[in-house]
């Protein structure tokens, strides 16, 4: 006789799951905080231009000496820093203090010249590269509300390279990024693999997470921290709605799943016009920790707010991918993403199962766009730019294996950022979509799937 499974573990795990999301938003949000009232407390001492702009420019101007073969730097006070458009216009100017700093605000993140007056430097300090007098911050490389960009004077040999800087800042920004694609991915595969459902409007679940948060952060000034788990409960929910209110009927009706396709871009594109409606075309930014000063780990910068993120995502990857393995809920999803008649057969409630798939996706999609939100900037299209990567990730790593999208999510976001260092940041998405054009050619099942006979 077969015996139906004890769901209410399921349950159980289920409400341990959003616990684990929830806390870890307190308290990893409040060392941000932390470390965010710190930093702004020690930016504070920075000499600044007169703006109310939200994005700034750190000079910092460091005399470079070796000591017994060892590298010395001390701050250099006085010089004259002046920021530029490419065309020569001025945005602000500012002097160095005795911390070798200067910040000077700047109106967005876009291409800008940066240049360091050297007649203005102390005596007997010269530049170590005097073809360096300028350099150029591309708008790529803006990736936070800071960019930090060091001169040298001193000793030639001394200075580290720049190239190197540049890719071990990219392969940071390319981690963080994997992380969201990989968090969002997950949702998006679970839903195929239990339903067969191809959803292009997982992006717009993305985006749904952004926008509430931004209203609560800034329409109700509700701070990140309290509104947050709000937010990703709210998530779930939509993806419930979402599926009782289209999928799951449509199922029932017997229709396809190519015509469930076309009406998941049909929701998808019915969505992107909603936001736009309500939310506006321009970007807008999050109020929480939104002005930040760079953490220098070695030659990568990072924000309080940006590690936090990073390490609550691989939190709750990690949280979800030992779900998937362990918990009686997790070990019935992944029977149902095998086969659904089978799992049934064994007593297995499909349709529940399907149901907090549903949820699981959505509060995934809606943390995702929290944190993308405080990563850039919150946008009615926020979601669709990274829904074409989402399906890169769960294509690369096994359509409907929520491991192989994790493991997919971090290499093309890796992939993604690391491009930028050779195509122009409006084509950096393309080497991904490659990727994604190549594994279905070479290997379709992807790198965790399986092939399966057809005919």
């Amino acid at each position: 006789m077969l015996r139906r499974p004890n769901h209410e573990h399921g349950h159980f795990w289920l409400k341990v799951f959003l616990a684990i999301i929830c806390s870890t938003v307190v308290g990893l949000g409040f060392v941000s905080n932390s470390a965010s009232a710190n930093s702004a407390e020690s930016a504070s001492d920075l000499i600044s231009a007169t703006s109310d702009g939200e994005f700034f420019i750190i000079a910092s101007v460091q005399n470079q000496v070796l000591v017994d073969d060892v590298p010395q730097r001390t701050p250099v006070a006085g010089a004259a820093i002046t920021v530029t458009t490419l065309d020569g216009v001025v945005i602000g100017q500012a002097i160095t203090g005795d911390d070798g700093l200067c910040k000077i605000a700047v109106p967005t993140r876009d291409n800008y010249l940066i240049n360091i007056d050297p007649s203005t430097l102390p005596k007997d300090h010269n530049l170590i590269d005097a073809n360096k007098a300028q350099v150029r911050v591309d708008q790529v490389l803006f990736t936070t509300n800071t960019k930090r960009v060091t001169f040298f004077t001193g000793d030639s040999g001394v200075a580290g390279s720049t190239e190197l800087e540049r890719i071990l800042q990219r392969l940071s920004d390319g981690i963080r990024l994997g992380i969201i694609i990989a968090m969002c991915s997950v949702g998006l595969s679970l839903v195929i693999g239990t339903t067969g459902l191809t959803n292009f409007a997982h992006g717009e679940m993305v985006t749904f997470g952004a926008l509430a948060a931004f209203f609560f952060n800034v329409n109700l000034n509700i701070p990140i921290l309290i509104c947050g788990p709000l937010v990703i409960i709210l998530g779930g929910c939509f993806g419930l709605l979402i599926n009782w209110g289209i999928f799951a009927r449509v199922t029932k009706r017997g229709i396809g799943l190519n015509s469930q396709l076309v009406v998941s871009l049909g929701l998808s594109l019915m969505l992107i016009n909603i936001y736009l409606f309500l939310f506006g075309g321009r970007t807008k930014q999050l109020t929480s920790f939104s002005k930040q000063v760079n953490i220098e780990i070695g030659p990568i910068g990072i924000t309080p707010r940006d590690l936090t993120t990073a390490i609550l995502g691989v939190l709750i990857l990690l949280s979800v991918a030992l779900s998937l393995q362990r918990s009686r809920l997790g070990k019935a999803i992944r029977a149902v993403s095998d086969n659904v008649q089978l799992a049934s057969a064994t007593g297995i409630d499909t349709q529940k199962v399907i149901r907090i798939v549903w949820f699981v996706g959505g509060a995934l999609a809606a943390t995702g766009g929290i944190f993308r939100g405080l990563d850039e900037q919150v946008s009615f299209s926020m979601g669709s730019d990274l829904i074409f990567l989402m399906f890169a990730a769960i294509t690369l790593g096994g359509l409907g294996s929520a491991y192989g999208a994790l493991v997919g999510g971090f290499f093309i976001g890796i992939f993604v950022e690391m491009s930028s260092l050779f195509f122009p940041s409006e084509l950096k998405v393309a080497p991904a979509l490659f990727i994604l054009i190549t594994v279905l050619i070479i290997r379709p099942q992807g790198i965790f799937g399986r092939s399966q006979r057809v005919g």
